[in-house]
């Protein structure tokens, strides 16, 4: 019954369940062309997908999210698998396909760490992303997944290269290419119109519905499912239920050489997986107004990994462009997530031949709403109003996305934002003097924070040469931050010392006394414990107050 409740969402549960199946079918085609990229079978990432997404909905700290075999990953594998072929042949006993293992055991091990990332909690730092590298995020995956299905206007076809017989894209055109955009124009018409006239409809999935019986009794000949999967290789959409592959334990070479080449490959695939699961997750938390749990998608999307390998299915994680269709055909809970999995692994065993007859045009047209629902308009509109940094980073974040990958761009981002942080605190510190001379003695009331950043502003307030003998360093409105901060005082002491002049530093709190006594417990003689302040006295001494 706690299961079963746990599933239950405010939403209908009706809404729920198409909304799973239509983001099923909008998943086929971006995890077949992902497939293609990795130069795996599309059987072995549809697999894949459902089992991650299985997992994922059951066990994931988000309702709503939607993973799968995401591309973020697919394409830091494609290496792996090229390379893992070439070790497979230089065996003694050569073993083709040797890098379709290497993939499986990469997985098992990427999903692994993704679980200890969960159990050691690093799932919460995802909450340190500033807000610009988010919107950057969401632009960039925006234009990337964009022009992913700009590519969809496009055929493959085996021609000779320089490096042997490939498959190339063609662009369409002549009737073929205005045909396909007259169906991508008229499904999103329906994706938009339908809610106007009815809400009892799910859009997106009576969009690809009507399209697709338009092409079938229309007889036009455009490109399907099916005929896109043939196109890059493949045979077809019929599979069958994930099972253990015995080949796996058969045929890998289970010792030091493996580890060593699957590890750099499972660390990079697991970082990137949750990273975009994670912030994904965020993006889901502000639309719905609810908050996720980090860590516990940690340990599911990894589990859900460790188990596609296990089952020959490869690595993913959480998809922002289906989470988007999700949320925006009525998805809130887990129910639509269980959904889309089990409808997924119905087409593949079940009804191959029909959802292969639908049409790409249909599924271009909602992953075409779904990047206008994604891209972050307001992000254009207020870049001249925000301040410079953040608008660098908003924008350097969306074009290394674009350009490179998801990771890349939040760790730059993350540094760039933090750069700029540190900048900018670094010239808050000040500080004012006070000078007794009857008393022989100046005071300097230190604002903003002493770390790293700031410790040269810090140092260059005081004049040692013409200050009197007795020298107080108030930090009443600051605090020392770090081991820097530390140095940083522990220096200016020194060349007081040097010119026979005393100082004591005032006003530090507990945490600051703590940091520098553990750093230099010489200072314990330097700091006055004595609170004379009334604010410090309060915080001191409530009781006396009540």
């Amino acid at each position: 019954m706690k299961f079963l409740e746990n599933l239950a969402t405010k939403g209908n549960t009706k809404n729920e369940i198409l909304a799973g199946i239509t983001v099923s079918l909008a998943m086929i085609p971006e995890v077949v062309a992902f497939a293609f990229v990795a130069s795996i079978d599309p059987l072995v990432a549809l697999s894949g997908a459902f089992v991650i997404g299985l997992v994922a909905a059951i066990l994931g700290g988000r309702p709503g999210l939607i993973s799968g075999a995401a591309g973020a990953v697919a394409v830091i594998f494609v290496h792996l698998i090229k390379e893992g072929h070439a070790k497979g042949m230089a065996f003694e006993t050569p073993i083709e396909n040797m890098g379709y293992f290497y993939l499986l055991a990469a997985v098992i091990l990427m999903g692994l760490i993704q679980i200890l990332a969960g159990v050691f909690k690093l799932g919460k730092f995802i909450r340190l992303i500033p807000h610009p590298v988010m919107l950057g995020f969401v632009n960039g995956l925006a234009i990337v997944i964009f022009w992913a299905q700009i590519k969809m206007f496009t055929h493959k076809s085996l021609a000779s290269t320089a490096d042997g017989m490939k498959y190339i894209d063609t662009w369409m055109h002549g009737t073929e290419l205005f045909t396909m955009i007259g169906l991508v124009v008229f499904a999103m018409a329906v994706v938009y119109l339908l809610p106007k006239l009815t809400t009892k409809l799910p859009a997106a999935l009576t969009a690809i519905v009507i399209t697709t019986f338009i092409v079938i009794f229309a007889d036009l000949d455009v490109t399907t499912v099916g005929s896109y999967i043939r196109e890059g290789g493949g045979e077809g959409l019929k599979g069958k239920f994930p099972t253990p592959n015995i080949d796996l334990w058969k045929n890998l070479p289970f010792n030091l050489d493996t580890l060593k080449f699957i590890l750099p490959y499972s660390f990079l695939t697991a970082s990137v997986g949750l990273i975009e699961s994670l912030m994904t997750m965020n993006l889901v938390d502000e639309i719905t107004e609810t908050r996720g749990n980090g860590n516990k998608e940690c340990i599911a999307q990894g589990t859900g990994n460790m188990l596609s390998g296990l089952l020959g299915g490869t690595g993913g994680c959480g998809m922002i462009g289906q989470t988007i269709i999700n949320l925006n055909s009525g998805g809130r809970g887990r129910i639509s997530g269980i959904t889309m999995a089990v409808t997924l692994l119905f087409f593949l065993l079940f009804a191959d031949q029909y959802i292969e007859q639908v049409p790409i045009a249909a599924l271009v047209a909602v992953m075409f709403v779904m990047v206008i629902d994604t891209f972050a308009w307001s992000s254009l509109r207020i870049l001249n109003k925000i301040p410079i940094g953040d608008a660098v980073v908003l924008v350097v974040v969306s074009v290394v996305t674009v350009i490179f990958d998801l990771a890349i761009a939040v760790f730059v981002g993350v540094i760039i934002s933090a750069l700029v942080f540190s900048w900018k605190s670094a010239k808050r510190i000040n500080a004012r003097k006070r000078r007794f001379d009857e008393e022989n003695r100046a005071v300097y009331e230190i604002w903003g924070p002493l770390f790293f950043g700031s410790t040269t502003e810090f140092s260059q307030k005081f004049d040692i040469k013409a200050d009197p003998e007795n020298i107080e360093i108030d930090f009443l409105e600051s605090r020392v931050s770090d081991i820097s901060g530390v140095e940083a005082i522990s220096s200016l002491i020194d060349k007081y010392d040097a010119v026979n002049k005393r100082v004591t530093l005032k006003h530090l709190s507990e945490d600051c006394i703590k940091l520098l006594l553990k750093a230099d417990e010489k200072l314990e003689k330097r700091i006055v414990r004595s609170i004379d302040d009334p604010r410090y006295y309060v915080a001191a001494n409530p009781s006396k107050f009540q």
